[in-house]
């Protein structure tokens, strides 16, 4: 009998032993994860060149920081990513893919496999994305923490979960913007019949209209005003929180849903006559 409960000792003893040495390990884990290092920032540069056929599909997910986007005439699509990190554990927190061919662009951040503790509580890198694409391509942005902004985009244009300001400068064709924490500038050059979609936008809205848009414009269950400043749109608010005007003849569709803040229509830069641009521009 003695021997049996010195043994049920000596077990006991063992795992509790193991459960210091587990919870130290631990301790000092999360220590590192939380400290500052004083070696001063790691940086990393990503440069890639590729050709793209017309109409590719360039795709942008996960990107912990902001997104800045030029676009050309030309064929080919350069990529400068910046990454920052306090330190290279940092850096190795995250990975950026890229996957290219002719018809398609696709840059991935992503997290690495981690602990526990550094998924919960460590930092990982941020990084500033700069891009030159050919106009003719189809967009679709997802998860981007940070401002977000393009020139012409002569395509489809789907910009989801973003947290910051998002501006482009114009869209030609399906436009889609869902999940947005920031405000927002958008250029319409011309629709196609899917029109736009907005939804779930914490912030104001400007739609700059070019001169040859006719659309239809419905909003619902929106915390704000839509206003005007253009002389071919006429707008009617119903009951509650919802609104619908007609611009110019009317046409492909622009639907507002689940908006918090206001929604203006007003010409854009280009469309607009010489002394309208040129007081802009002094404003």
């Amino acid at each position: 009998m003695k021997r049996i409960v010195i043994l049920v000792l000596l077990v006991a003893v063992a795992a509790v032993a193991g459960a210091v040495r587990s919870s130290v390990g631990s301790v000092s884990e999360l220590r590192g994860l939380v400290s500052h290092h004083n070696t001063g920032d790691v940086r990393q540069e990503i440069r890639e060149t590729y050709q793209l056929s017309p109409g590719a599909r360039v795709e942008l997910a996960g990107l912990n920081g902001a997104v800045k986007i030029e676009t050309t005439d030309s064929k080919t699509a350069e990529v400068y990513i910046e990454r920052t990190a306090s330190s290279q554990e940092e850096m190795d927190r995250r990975k950026i893919t890229i996957e290219a061919d002719a018809n398609s662009l696709t840059i991935r951040g992503e997290k690495s496999n981690n602990t526990f503790f550094s998924r919960f509580f460590g930092s990982s890198a941020g990084e500033r994305t700069t891009l030159k694409l050919p106009r003719q391509v189809t967009l679709f942005a997802k998860g981007v923490n940070g401002a977000f902004t393009t020139t012409d985009i002569d395509g489809a244009v789907e910009v989801t979960g973003v947290n910051g300001r998002v501006q482009i400068a114009n869209a030609v064709g399906r436009a889609t913007f869902k999940g947005i924490n920031g405000n927002m500038v958008v250029g319409l050059k011309k629709l196609d019949q899917d029109g736009v979609t907005l939804s779930g936008i914490n912030g104001n809205i400007e739609l700059q209209l070019g001169a040859d848009v006719n659309a239809d414009f419905d909003a619902r269950g929106i915390n704000g005003r839509v206003v005007t400043d253009l002389p071919n749109v006429s707008i009617d608010k119903s009951k509650g929180s919802s609104y619908s005007a007609r611009i110019g003849n009317g046409g492909a569709g622009i639907s507002a849903k689940g908006i918090n803040g206001n929604i203006r229509f007003t010409r854009s830069a280009a469309d607009a006559p010489p002394a309208a641009a040129t007081e802009a521009a002094k404003n």
